[in-house]
């Protein structure tokens, strides 16, 4: 059923909402110091491959990021494109100044200074935070963001339930990016097995929440 431009601008402000829920868990996690999270650890390990052959300008850690969200986009137009929306476009071009914003705000805090402990704690949170974020993002049904995708389509596909396919391709993310030269910490291991199971619990009570705002909204 078609959307009215209504509704889809709705769903696009929950989206965004989410969308910087999440990015300050990144946030939050990245200040930690003690590991980034796994799609990262990725794109780290491609973008030191690459700088291992050659050097130029444009060879930076943010475009090989976003060509990597791309190269998923474009892939998953052949495999379904109904995964992708407006709402992933939101996604892959608002994260990073969403993180700059909140590194300007929360650098003062020196948490990357702090005793391992406190550091492991504000991961945790972090990855918390990000969880319930992200998932009223996937649950506003206006796209998300284009490494969480690739979780989504598979468990879609799979009918599996999300956490366990996150988890999953979380993993396989960081094996592939420790083989091609990427960092990887305890946080980054922490964001591989919370994000997904956190994320699973709160999209059963987010789902009803966006369904309940569009319903007031539209219905006024």
């Amino acid at each position: 059923m078609k959307r009215s431009i209504k509704e889809t601008v709705l769903r696009l402000i929950i989206l965004l909402f989410g969308l910087t829920v999440a990015h300050f868990g990144v946030t939050l996690f990245l200040l930690a110091d003690i590991g980034s999270d796994p799609f990262n650890v990725l794109v780290q390990g491609i973008f030191r491959t690459l700088s291992g052959f050659w050097s130029f300008s444009l060879l930076t850690h943010g475009n090989v990021h976003i060509v990597m969200c791309f190269i998923i986009i474009i892939a998953l137009l052949f495999i379904d494109r109904s995964y992708i929306k407006i709402g992933t476009l939101v996604c892959m071009l608002c994260g990073g100044p969403i993180i700059d914003f909140f590194t300007w705000i929360l650098n003062p805090l020196g948490i990357g200074g702090t005793a391992l402990w406190v550091k492991i704690l504000c991961n945790i949170a972090g990855c918390v935070i990000l969880a319930i974020g992200m998932g009223l993002v996937i649950k506003t049904d206006a796209g998300t963001g284009p490494n969480d995708l690739v979780a989504v389509v598979i468990s879609d596909k799979s009918h599996k339930k999300f956490g366990v396919i996150r988890i999953i391709t979380d993993l396989l993310f960081i094996l592939i990016g420790w083989l091609l030269g990427g960092s990887v910490g305890i946080g980054t291991v922490i964001c591989a097995f919370l994000v997904g199971p956190v994320a699973d619990i709160m999209m059963k009570f987010e789902k009803p929440l966006v369904d309940k705002i569009i319903g007031v909204f539209i219905n006024k």
